[in-house]
């Protein structure tokens, strides 16, 4: 026969794993009243871009500013995202 408090034990490990499994559903914060601030997308004429783009041609296949400039786009397209109404 098994001991109360073992039982009790288990039904706080397995309400704490269901917890934890359930919070990762949630689709909003729990902090009622916090705003979401999202940072402004800087707007490039096409001038510039074609600069930008004539430069990043010249650089070396595999290099690590054309790699940062790759994660750089994303970033400004999240941002863009979190700035939709």
């Amino acid at each position: 026969m098994m001991s109360n408090a073992r039982c009790s034990r288990r039904r706080l490990v397995v309400l704490g794993l269901a917890t934890s499994l359930l919070s990762g559903c949630a689709t909003v914060g729990s902090e009622p009243g916090i705003a979401t601030v999202c940072p402004p997308v800087v707007e490039y004429s096409r001038e510039f871009q074609a600069r930008a783009a004539e430069e990043l041609a010249r650089l070396p296949h595999g290099s690590a500013i054309a790699e940062m400039l790759s994660d750089y786009a994303v970033i400004r397209d999240q941002v863009r995202m979190c700035s939709r109404p």
